[in-house]
């Protein structure tokens, strides 16, 4: 096989051939060329919706992209890559094959016959006549052959990097068995309002949903322009074969493509402007600039709950366990100021929490455990009664579309490039008297209160100032949140319930009940989650950027079947060598660290927010390297999780398959953290060299 370097970078100046524009038409299907057929594709363009775009059938010689096909399925080797955005198969380097050794050329002459004529003048002048792009470049190739199999997907976003015009896709399907629409594996177009901030600029927003489905088709070639901030797309995902289908279905939904882009001319090629390159960029700039000052359209919008300020002082940040090690008299002192739970407080959080965790004991191991780890997981957290009548009640919400509460509490979280899922907030009028279901209680009673809040500074050692809680369902073969950085000075405290009732998440041992479950068999009494949980052992230089670090478990386990909606925490790189050069994507994303790294250094329009210089999720890229992966919690029920989040280190839900038994439920929350003035001095050392 022509195995190629799955991370290589996939655009060049390839010495490929420039053929003459009759030879380059004898490549593509008769009369594609002739001024009538032009015009009906350049007019379909100029009338399409959400955005500029347009769909060719049968564009290739059917006998040669049938010859590129087979070539590719016995020539070429794909390697499986999962992000936070995507989960796809994809090739190597497609651009620089003039690079591969004569004998693996001569196993690819189709292959290459195809690229040179997308390449060729005369293909390049067509696309630009009907999309109005203007020139584009016939040096700079920018392609690569992607394989999604049932569970893969691409999520939103805009393709914006670099000197990219138009995005294309070309269907390699497989020409002797339609595909099925019920399969998935669709191109979808969202469309874009535009609105009016506060202070009067007006914004472009992404809407939460799609309005145009373009499913593949062999030999159909999709394309549209690059537009920063409009041209928002995903791929929706290959699904896999319902119950009663034939176990040898799948394997005919494979959706193969040639994808990528048309360039800028470059230096020296008709149409070179020079500075235009940079233009380009700073109107990318100024489209992630605009994406920033859109955010007060972004739903949902926290709702913060201000502790009274006599309580913000009761704890401080505590010393790392290391120190007390070396001070065993001061450990009388880190308990200086940390009241413990009043009878009301106790006889309160009884109702909902198991007894176990309300123990003064129990608090003291959890503190020194966070104050080493940063990080818990808190396994049965919720008490087998109040657990039992909750389960009873998302098991049958589950069965249903809608999100449990009122219209003002509930929503669709937008836009969809960086994240969408069904969300409730606390009702800000809500009295414990009115709560009619477990599920009110829980987040309107229990999460906002006061003694609950008290309970986790007893059990972190932190002293809180503020509270923000969500409810989140993410529904199956739709929802998601991708990486965003935490762009905070001080560290943000969050946890995270999860309330998911199915099973086949990836942790469905530590689906216990019952308080023995929860901190069985530690010796170090930490339970609180660590069973079934820390599936990897702990990296001792393992920091979210200074101040905090966390256990590193092993992700998901790489294989067909994972459905996601696992949630995770990883490290921000701090600088990158990134020469700026474009990747290979599938539908018009990145598929190396570029794509993050590009849209690292402001809240951006066109990608998943502030990705500070990382790729989200090389972790399952199959080698044997952690890459920054910190922490991660699969779906499950009645497990929390808490994280002390630093600024720069990523969070994500990855991307729920529809071949999930349930939707993923949970309740997070945030707290704002205080810190005393000695703690302040012993962490900027941290947080500079990290």
């Amino acid at each position: 096989m022509v195995k190629r370097k799955a991370d290589a970078v996939l655009n060049g100046k390839s010495k490929k051939r420039a053929l003459p524009d009759e030879e380059a038409r004898s490549n593509f299907r008769k009369g594609l060329f002739d001024d009538k057929v032009l015009d009906q594709y350049r007019n379909a363009y100029a009338e399409s919706q959400p955005y500029k775009h347009t769909v060719i059938q049968n564009l290739v010689d059917p006998k040669l992209l049938r010859n590129v096909r087979d070539e590719i399925r016995e020539h070429i080797s794909f390697t499986p890559k999962e992000t936070d955005i995507y989960k796809i198969h994809q090739s190597g380097d497609l651009a620089n094959l003039d690079g591969l050794d004569d004998s693996s050329l001569k196993k690819l002459p189709s292959l290459l016959q195809l690229r040179d004529a997308l390449y060729s003048s005369a293909f390049r002048k067509y696309i630009s006549s009907i999309a109005g792009s203007g020139p584009l470049s016939g040096v700079k190739t920018d392609l690569a052959i992607n394989v999604y199999t049932p569970g893969c997907h691409l999520l939103c976003h805009d393709d914006v990097i670099g000197s990219r015009r138009v995005s294309y896709i070309l269907y390699l399907l497989d020409p002797d068995r339609p595909w099925q629409a019920s399969w998935g594996g669709a191109l979808r177009l969202f469309p874009t309002e535009n609105l009016t901030t506060d202070a009067g600029e007006q914004v472009t927003v992404p809407q939460p949903d799609h309005t145009v489905v373009i499913p593949p088709a062999f030999n159909q070639l999709s394309f549209f322009t690059v537009q920063p901030g409009q041209s928002f797309h995903d791929v929706e995902e290959v699904y896999k074969r319902a119950e009663g289908e034939s176990e040898t279905d799948d394997g005919g939904r494979v959706r193969m493509a040639i994808s990528g882009w048309f360039h800028i001319p470059q230096e020296g090629e008709d149409g070179y402007e020079p500075g235009l390159e940079e233009k380009l960029a700073e109107r990318s700039s100024l489209q992630q600039l605009e994406g920033g000052k859109a955010e007060q359209f972004d739903l949902p919008q926290p709702r913060w709950i201000e502790y009274p300020e006599e309580e913000k002082e009761e704890k401080k940040q505590p010393e790392p366990k290391a120190k007390k090690e070396n001070d065993d008299d001061d450990d009388d002192d880190d308990e200086e100021g940390q009241a413990p739970l009043t009878e009301e407080e106790f006889q309160f959080l009884l109702k909902f929490m198991t007894p176990m965790y309300l123990t003064p004991d129990t608090c003291e191991e959890l503190q020194d455990m966070f104050t080493e780890e940063s990080s818990l997981r808190l396994a049965n957290f919720l008490s087998k009664s109040f657990s039992a009548r909750l389960r009873a009640f998302i098991e049958s919400a589950d069965a249903t579309p809608t999100m449990p509460g009122r219209e003002d509490d509930t929503g669709v979280a937008r836009p969809p490039h960086k994240h969408r899922f069904l969300f409730r907030q606390p009702r800000a009028d809500a009295k414990p008297e009115d709560a009619q279901t477990p599920y009110d209680e829980l987040v309107d009673v229990l999460f906002p209160s006061a003694a609950f809040k008290k309970w986790l500074a007893l059990a972190t050692g932190l002293g809180l100032t503020r509270a923000s809680v969500l409810a989140r369902r993410f529904r199956r073969g739709m929802d998601y949140t991708l990486a965003t950085a935490f762009e905070q000075d001080e560290p943000q405290l969050e946890l995270c319930l999860g309330v998911t009732p199915s099973t086949g998440w990836g942790d469905d041992e530590a689906d216990g009940e019952g308080e023995a479950d929860a901190m069985e068999t530690e010796e170090d009494g930490a339970g609180a989650g660590k069973k079934n949980a820390d599936k990897g052992k702990k990296k001792p230089d393992t920091k979210t950027n200074g101040k905090a670090k966390a256990t590193e478990p092993e992700p998901p386990a790489q294989d067909e079947d994972t459905v996601g909606g696992y949630e995770m925490y990883m490290a921000a790189d701090e600088d990158s060598d990134d020469d700026g050069s474009d990747a290979g994507s599938d539908d018009g994303v990145d598929v190396t660290t570029s794509n993050k790294n590009k849209a690292a250094n402001a809240s951006s329009a066109t990608g998943a927010g502030k990705r500070r210089k990382a790729d989200p999720a090389v972790y399952r890229r199959g080698d044997d390297d952690d890459d920054g992966v910190l922490f991660s919690m699969p779906a499950g029920w009645n497990n929390m999780s808490v994280v002390l989040r630093d600024r720069g280190s990523l969070r994500f839900v990855k991307y729920v398959s529809q071949a999930a038994k349930g939707d993923r439920w949970d309740v997070c929350a945030d707290f704002g953290v205080v810190f005393d003035d000695e703690d302040e001095e012993d962490g900027e050392g941290e947080g500079e060299e990290a």
